[in-house]
């Protein structure tokens, strides 16, 4: 008979810090020329020649970020990455590698962490990433992941936040609000767990919403997208603590203000629909959800004629001067100060 590996449970004392490293660390390939030496000596050693180097880290916390009652482990390893990789794709770059560390407290076995590590690696293979490092140690709460991402560009090719300027249209990836809703219907589904175990829930209608939850991915699609249409964005952010925050971020940093237009904005229809269940405003959720992991950037007017046709991309408004303020007009034609309503990991509540 085959034993099942998810009926396992190897403690980690069985292995010790470097053999745990070296267990979970054994399946990561070299890819990349730059990755001069990855795992196995003090340091990673890369070379990146001629372009800028992009460093941006995440770190992921059970409790604050992730639940792991419904986040499963393979998922919430796919997960970290793409935290890391949105941001480098926000500055116009392209990931190489990342380093991978984890504290973890003595009720995770072996097992565990091997789903952790595949969904790390399923990522990796996916959008073609070196795993160059990292570190294991133990925590006495629970999980904490951080992971670091580096990337590369050529200096004429970053893209900062800094960068918009009077009449640049605001343009945005995909749709928002999603990945909120989809955290909604989790949470929903877990208190009904609680009183029930015996009961499971069908998710089948919030497919959409859960796995944009679950499984975001980053948008490397746009940033080949436009550069095959040879538009580079005048500033750009990733969308991950809610669309007013980034708004905010990007003004604040050009020293601009922005009208955005409520009737612009992309919702899915799921969205839609589930905020009326839920019976929640969709824009309010759209504005401050977060974990939407889309593009938010600026273009040149003259730029538009290049991206209008594409259904990826939707001019949701356009910079104005600073003394203008950062607004959005309503459907109906009502301009409401756009306040940061986001996502803040520092926050009491």
């Amino acid at each position: 008979m085959i034993e099942d590996k998810h009926q396992q449970r190897t403690p980690l004392s069985n292995l010790g810090e470097f053999g745990l490293i070296d267990h979970l660390t054994q399946h990561f390939e070299i890819k990349h020329q730059s990755t001069v030496k990855g795992i196995g000596d003090d340091a990673a050693v890369v070379d990146f020649e001629d372009n800028q180097c992009v460093i941006t880290t995440d770190l992921l916390v059970e409790g604050v970020h992730f639940d792991l009652s419904y986040a499963p482990l393979k998922h919430l390893g796919y997960k970290s990455v793409m935290v890391n990789l949105s941001d480098v794709y926000a500055m116009n770059a392209t990931p190489k590698q990342i380093t991978v560390s984890i504290a973890v407290s003595n009720r995770f076995p072996l097992e565990a962490l091997e789903e952790l590590y595949a969904g790390i690696n399923t990522a990796a293979k996916f959008y073609n990433i070196d795993v160059i490092g990292g570190d294991t140690t133990s925590s006495q709460k629970g999980l904490l992941i951080s992971i670091t991402a580096l990337g590369h560009a050529k200096k004429e090719d970053l893209v900062y936040r800094d960068g918009a300027k009077d009449n640049d249209l605001v343009v945005l990836s995909g749709d928002i609000g999603a990945a909120y809703l989809g955290l909604q219907v989790l949470e929903r589904e877990n208190e009904v767990f609680k009183v029930n175990p015996n009961n499971q829930p069908d998710l089948s209608m919030y497919t959409y919403l859960v796995e944009r939850q679950l499984k975001p991915e980053a948008r490397r699609d746009v940033i080949k997208l436009l550069n095959d249409l040879d538009v580079k964005p005048t500033s750009m952010i990733d969308v991950s603590d809610g669309l007013s925050s980034e708004i905010i971020h990007l003004c604040k940093s050009s020293d601009v203000g922005a009208t955005i237009y409520e009737d612009k904005i992309p919702l899915d229809p799921t969205v839609i629909s589930t905020c009326e269940e839920f019976e929640l405003d969709s824009t309010t959720i759209a504005m401050s959800g977060g974990e939407d992991y889309e593009l938010l950037f600026t273009i040149q007017q003259e730029d538009y004629t290049k991206i209008k046709a594409n259904p990826s991309l939707t001019v949701i408004g356009h910079i104005t001067p600073k003394n203008n303020g950062i607004y959005l007009v309503t459907r109906g034609d009502t301009k409401v100060e756009i306040k940061a309503r986001g996502w803040n990991s520092l926050s009491e509540e």
